[in-house]
């Protein structure tokens, strides 16, 4: 008896190298994360940031060590001509693609809401639950943004959670460089 032939379309396929499956999702736009961000605000005006040598050491000292970034833009909330706070939207390595995330921070320099606006990675959208974002609620310290000491890691989202985590901390600190009371001359125009 011999052995069953094969067809040569499974014998390559059987060759071929496996690729991810990619799930790619955009779930907010940028005018829906900043609606969702500070829902009261009727005006957002972005902002270009301007900073000085000595800012920006000050930020890469706070920050720490950080994954590669997108392009970050920054949005200045207000109701009534009133400071609410400001809106980062800012994009951050997962595995192989880009996590874009948007995070606000109130005029006193505490975390508000964090939303994941697009995610392309085959694995570890669980970041988008509302309990893993809730993680990073009303801290304001740098001190209180560890990544698996105080912001918790999702078993099999473990670069993404890292990376989502240091980003948060880069604009913390891009927060306290540039926007905070005691940081100096403002370095935002516009």
């Amino acid at each position: 008896m011999s052995a069953p032939a094969w067809p040569a379309a499974v014998m390559f396929a059987a060759l071929a190298p496996v690729t991810p499956v990619v799930c790619a999702a955009d779930y907010l736009s940028v005018d829906a994360a900043r609606a969702a961000i500070f829902p009261q605000a009727d005006a957002f005006e972005e902002i270009a940031l301007a900073l000085d040598p000595a800012q920006r050491a000050a930020l890469l000292a706070r920050a720490g060590p950080q994954p590669v970034h997108g392009v970050i833009r920054v949005f200045r909330a207000t109701r009534a001509g009133v400071l609410l706070g400001h809106v980062f939207i800012d994009e951050v390595i997962g595995r192989q693609s880009l996590i874009g995330y948007a995070l606000g921070i109130d005029a006193q320099g505490a975390i508000g809401e964090l939303a994941i606006m697009a995610y392309r990675e085959s694995h570890g959208g669980e970041i988008r639950n509302a309990a893993w974002r809730a993680q990073f609620a009303h801290r304001n310290d740098l001190a209180q943004l560890e990544f698996r000491k105080d912001i918790k890691n999702i078993s099999g989202a473990t670069l993404s959670c890292e990376h989502v985590t240091q980003g948060v901390r880069w604009l913390l600190a891009l927060w306290q460089t540039a926007f905070s009371a005691h940081a100096g001359t403002p370095a935002a125009r516009g």
